[in-house]
């Protein structure tokens, strides 16, 4: 393939995407040791989504309770909102004296998410989330990574939010990080046109794909879209020669049933060599606190995470029809 099929034009290194997070030394998404870049902006609302700060596809000003020193020791921040969105909140205990502290509030209704807050908040329990960033600088940051790609057979993952619903932006990035010679991954609800998805299959070497409910009207009700995309997506990318592993978030009284899991699994054995391995992700709450530094009053899905016991059973129903299957 010539290298001219990676190189970028000025229009594609001058696209911007707002990215909320970029993570190094990441080791679980995708082989070796990798840097994923987080994409703000995502279509789905899974009640369980550990990163609820990746959803909206704009800024936003998030608030960590751990960090606030209250209003009498600070209380820069009341004052600033144009919108008069900040006033004294609850009375708590300071976890390092033990004195009783009053935290500040975010009327949530009130604010726009100008950010000016953020500005007098010297220890960041006030903050924006999001940053734009270039296709072509952002490029240059993941790359000084390159070393540890190098050595353990990594490379960069694309990861939301969901990156498909910045299709431009997502496969300029590829298309530049293939034209230095790394291993690209894209992480993805599979939730977008086919055309999309098709767009950006040149300049990916893997799809790390979420498949969340076989049933419509289940997954539609739970996640606000329907799954008929997504399935579609999947089945294409395979015999589009893609590599494929499928992730599963293992949802108590969602998606855990025997029924549900056994017709997953098919849908695995139909990828046939496209398929990589299957990965079933337990529950876990370890996102509930992040709910809170967007809203406190926001209702998030809590349950109890499923047993070992309960993993090894679901497990074996993937072992049994031939696929390769692990926990993490």
């Amino acid at each position: 393939m010539s290298d001219q099929f990676y190189e970028l034009s000025q229009e594609e290194k001058d696209l911007t995407a707002l990215v909320y997070d970029i993570q190094g030394f990441s080791v679980q998404d995708g082989p070796g040791i990798r840097t994923t870049v987080f994409l703000k902006g995502c279509p789905l609302r899974c009640p369980w989504c550990h990163s609820p700060e990746s959803q909206r596809f704009d800024t936003q000003v998030l608030w960590m309770a751990m960090r606030c020193l209250g209003i009498k020791e600070c209380g820069r921040c009341l004052g600033t909102c144009p919108s008069g969105a900040l006033e004294p909140g609850r009375v708590t205990q300071n976890a390092v004296t033990g004195d009783s502290m009053q935290l500040v509030h975010i009327t949530r209704s009130r604010c726009d998410d100008c950010g000016k807050c953020t500005e007098k908040c010297y220890p960041r329990a006030l903050y924006v989330c999001g940053d734009m960033w270039r296709t072509e600088d952002l490029i240059e940051r993941v790359c000084k990574d390159a070393p540890f790609y190098e050595t353990s057979g990594g490379g960069v993952t694309v990861s939301g939010g969901e990156c498909l619903s910045q299709p431009k932006f997502t496969r300029a990035l590829l298309k530049g990080l293939k034209g230095r010679g790394i291993h690209t991954a894209v992480d993805t609800t599979g939730f977008c046109k086919w055309e999309v998805m098709e767009s950006v299959l040149p300049y990916a070497d893997l799809f790390l794909y979420d498949i969340k409910h076989m049933d419509n009207d289940k997954h539609k009700a739970m996640v606000k879209v329907p799954n008929g995309p997504i399935l579609s997506n999947v089945r294409k990318l395979a015999d589009a020669g893609a590599k494929i592993q499928i992730r599963i978030p293992v949802i108590p009284r969602f998606n855990d049933d025997e029924e549900n899991i056994t017709q997953t699994a098919g849908l695995c054995r139909e990828l046939g060599d496209a398929l990589t391995v299957v990965q079933l992700l337990p529950y876990h709450n370890l996102g509930v606190s992040k709910y809170q530094r967007i809203d406190e009053d926001m209702q998030v899905l809590e349950a109890v995470p499923p047993s070992d016991e309960k993993m090894g059973s679901l497990k074996r129903i993937f072992e049994d029809m031939g696929l390769p299957v692990t926990i993490h």
